[in-house]
């Protein structure tokens, strides 16, 4: 086929993406190869593609593309994630724009409209997947809430709850007052922000005294159920026993003491508000004070408040410290900066809140789960998120799991009329379940038993809170294989454990940590082996990426502008496992410069002209890139091995870039209008072949398109580049490599020489070569004479006077430019060269002298050493002498 003079990725990318998917290419089914399995962390079904989603499923798709041309039985099940709170509160927001509040709705009829929004919304960002190049098994696609999936997390919650692991109770939660719900602590994320610290006085009863208290919420003060101070604190002993009244609305509460109050913070005087604050419901507990909840579920003050009924909390807060100054019972009010949780799905700020809510126990769960991964069953990569794991996991809390919503699997309990309870998958079994309570004895006759279950059924109603979100999907490895509904079935037997799970640092505990407990609680078995951390996506300011910063490219976008191979090198180029990127746009025309740079390179090779009677000159060249190809390949594997996708990626571009484009086809090209020999040409689209399965899992695009061109050969219709062999790894001749690279520095001396004389490239030059080495040079002139343009070489065993001269390794190389050489000028070049190979050798001797490096570094790094320092040493040498007769 014909070849366009610059790589189209628009032109590409849809083509070969529908060509992998007709031809079934991504799907997966058990048979006798190596499984190789990931598992998406699934996406929200409210988001859409960013930044953070480009980065993790590069890093996915490279790994499964990787291992599907090694010939394992590659499988990425795809997915998405219900988000409860996320979706509810677009699917609330949808009815808005229509004029619908959910209140007015039944439960069934909002559940309706989350499921149109969820068939018309829930898709774009596994089909904005599919844009990057996502070689998922799009047939194995599944849904959190899907009938399957559903049931398992039913099934789970039932099994756990008859463990007595689930339980039921009144607990201090955080609120989300936008989302109305309960949120975990992981699903708050702390944020400094600036506020004011209110000081209140409170009138002491009986006295013209008062207290006066520091607190920045000062709408909370009607919930006061006492003042507390230290028993040590002199200033308030004549207190003790006293009472005070609650400003604005006198009501009386207790002066008590504890030594729970920091006598140098504040006033040393501390409100006690048991309904809106964790410490303070333990310390209402411990003296049995009475909680007073002023806030409705929407932030909104209540009518225990007395005051600014209905006003929000925020509004309120301004409201009240005017009302308190005008009462003269604000004192001062001080600027003031303090850790406040938001929630992470609505960026409400939280509020503690006593609430009836169902709870799971994590401590005995996490024991095998903290195991798996302080003895490397459960690989975290890289290594320095094991401390962080293991401070979660000793410290871990029992798991608020129910949510105020909707949208979500309900919880599997039932209520009867006298608030009885019973946890039944269905609400017949839940009546069979009231139906043993009252017949204790069993006497009922069957006629009895199904009369009580006919009266009892109309009072019988299921909690209306359903599962958090994570509930489902800490069984997520399990469940996509129906590992609940068939334990045994050969998906699940062969596919799980899975291999390598990617993704963010922030959701270690509450996904990642709660997948391997849930692994060990229903398979016995840890869910993966490895666990690649990304890092955050920030720009190039360290600022993380968002859209309220407005600092975040649309990926599309990006992918339209560089083409998805442009975009995934970008990505990959500045993301090294586990730390942070500093993401810039200047990186993605880096990848796109990238492939067209392999483009044009394919370009050259396809323009040859054979001549089949021409016998190979290139034999030298042809024997190095095969060396350097193993060489690099080593590195690339051993980068892999270790999950070092970037460094492994960078090795592929220098591979390419400089050892084939820059050095190996310059080496071998035909002079300008001249033929190649057939074996040549076959060599190098040999190495061809080898690059582009090489690069395949970071370009799929783009190395499927050069696979199927005529210059390869025949393809057959499933002979493609996604199923190619990976390249394996072969021996490299580290004495050949080593010569070539003072080959290539002989030739970027010479290069140079030319660019500080002002000699075209055309002129060729004579070399005399004054060998100090073993290296045979004469094997190599057939490169120096084509890339370096010279003419003759001469081997002498004396320096030339009046000649340029340079050193490349111990080697002294010599050209006579015929002219009369400017003697102070030498001097002065061999001068800055011998400063900075003393500089230079300094600091080798200082590493060399150093007890704590020769002790601890390895053998092969302290031999370097050694031989930079010998190097160094022989280089010194040969300039003095050249000093010296430059001097006379």
């Amino acid at each position: 086929m014909s070849i366009s003079t610059k790589y189209d990725p628009a032109a590409t990318e849809d083509k070969w993406y529908s060509y992998w998917i007709e031809k079934n290419f991504f799907h997966s089914e058990p048979d006798e190869r190596e499984p190789y399995t990931i598992v998406i962390p699934p996406p929200n079904v409210t988001g859409v593609l960013h930044m953070g989603h480009m980065l993790n499923n590069t890093i996915q798709d490279v790994l499964i593309r990787r291992a599907r041309m090694q010939g394992k039985n590659a499988c990425w099940v795809p997915g998405t994630d219900h988000a409860s709170i996320a979706t509810e509160a677009k699917v609330v927001a949808m009815l808005k724009e229509r004029g619908i509040s959910k209140k007015d709705l039944s439960r069934e009829e909002f559940l309706k409209y989350a499921w149109e929004w969820k068939e018309k919304y829930g898709g774009i960002i596994l089909d904005q997947l599919k844009k990057l190049g996502a070689s998922c098994d799009w047939e194995r696609t599944r849904f959190t809430m899907e009938d399957d999936l559903s049931e398992a997390v039913i099934d789970s919650f039932i099994h756990l709850y008859k463990k007595g692991k689930i339980y039921r109770g009144v607990r201090m939660v955080n609120w989300d007052p936008a989302g109305k719900t309960a949120v975990s602590d992981e699903e708050v994320i702390r944020k400094e922000v600036n506020q004011k610290l209110y000081y209140i006085k409170y009138s002491v009863s009986g006295t013209d005294d008062f207290l006066t208290i520091a607190t920045t919420r000062p709408e909370t003060i009607m919930a006061d159920a006492a003042i507390c101070v230290n028993p040590n604190d002199e200033r308030y002993q004549h207190l003790k026993g006293k009472k005070v009244f609650v400003p604005l609305i006198n009501r009386e509460i207790p002066v008590i003491q504890d030594e729970y109050v920091t006598m140098d913070f504040g006033t040393g005087c501390l409100k006690v508000t048991p309904a809106h604050d964790l410490n303070d419901y333990e310390l209402g507990v411990k003296h049995k004070l009475p909680v007073i909840d002023i806030l409705n579920e929407d932030g909104t003050l209540n009518e225990l408040a007395v005051v600014l009924v209905g006003e929000d909390r925020f509004v309120a807060r301004k409201k009240i410290a005017v009302l308190l100054d005008e009462a003269g019972h604000l004192e001062k009010v001080e600027d003031y900066k303090s850790q406040v949780g938001f929630s992470e799905r609505t960026n409400a700020a939280i509020e503690p809140k006593l609430s009836m809510q169902w709870f799971c126990k994590m401590d005995e769960m996490a024991k095998p789960a903290l195991k798996d991964v302080l003895e490397g069953d459960v690989k975290l990569i890289p290594e320095k998120f094991v401390n962080t794991y293991r401070h979660w996991m000793e410290n871990v809390r029992d798991w608020n799991i129910s949510r105020q919503l909707w949208w979500g699997q309900q919880i599997p309990a039932w209520y009867d009329d006298k608030g009885n309870w019973i946890v039944a998958k269905t609400k017949e079994e839940a009546l069979n379940e009231f139906l043993k309570l009252k017949d204790i004895d069993g006497v009922f006759t069957e006629t009895e038993a199904h009369g009580f279950k006919h009266q009892l059924a109309p009072f019988v109603t299921q909690d209306p809170d359903v599962m958090d979100t994570w509930f489902s999907s800490w069984l997520w490895p399990i469940s996509v294989f129906n590992g609940f509904k068939d334990p045994d079935n050969k998906d699940i037997n062969y596919y799980y454990p899975t291999n390598d799970l990617v993704t963010a640092p922030e959701i270690l505990f509450f996904w990642v940590a709660r997948m391997i407990m849930a692994g060990h609680e229903f398979r016995g078995q840890k869910p993966f082996t490895n666990v690649y951390l990304t890092g955050i996506v920030r720009d190039k300011l360290g600022r993380k990426m968002s859209k309220s910063l407005g600092n975040s490219p649309d990926p599309i976008g990006l992918i339209e502008k560089y083409g998805a191979d442009g975009v995934r090198v970008g990505m990959l180029l500045c993301s090294p496992a586990g730390n942070d990127l500093m993401f810039d746009e200047s990186y993605c025309e880096q990848g796109r410069n990238f492939a067209n740079k392999i483009w044009n390179a394919f370009r050259l090779v396809k323009g040859w002209e054979v001549n089949e009677n021409l016998e190979n000159p290139n034999q030298q060249a042809i024997l190095w890139f095969e060396n350097r190809f193993n060489e690099a390949l080593a590195e690339i594997e051993d980068n892999f091995k270790q999950y070092r996708l970037s460094e492994a990626l960078m090795a592929c571009y220098k591979l390419v870039w400089d050892d084939f484009c820059a050095w190996y086809l310059e080496m071998v090209k035909p002079a300008y209008q001249h033929p190649i020999d057939a074996e040549t040409l076959k060599v190098t689209i040999g190495f061809f072949e080898k690059i582009l399965t090489l690069l395949h899992p970071f370009m799929p695009f783009l190395t499927e398109e050069l696979w199927h061109d005529e210059l390869f050969g025949e393809k057959a219709e499933l002979d493609c580049c996604i199923v190619a062999s990976y390249p394996v790894v072969g021996s490299a001749d580290a004495q050949l490599l080593k010569e070539v690279e003072v080959i290539k520095g002989l030739v970027a001396e010479i290069r140079n020489v030319r660019n500080t004389k002002q000699i075209s490239p055309k002129e060729a030059l004579p070399l005399a070569i004054k060998v100090n080495s073993s290296l045979d040079f004469e094997k190599w002139l057939n490169i120096v004479f084509k890339l370096a343009n010279i003419n003759q070489v001469e081997f002498v065993n004396d320096k030339i006077p009046g000649a340029v001269n340079f050193m490349v390794g111990n080697d002294e190389f010599f050209i006579h430019l015929n002219e009369a050489i400017d003697i102070d000028a030498e001097i002065e070049r061999l001068n800055g060269e011998l400063i900075y190979l003393q500089g230079f050798l300094k600091s080798v001797d200082a590493k060399l002298s150093n007890e704590r490096f020769v002790q601890n570094a390895k053998p092969e790094i302290i031999q370097n050493e050694r031989n930079k320092k010998a190097d160094a040493e022989s280089k010194i040498n040969t300039i003095e002498e050249s000093l010296a007769a430059l001097k006379g």
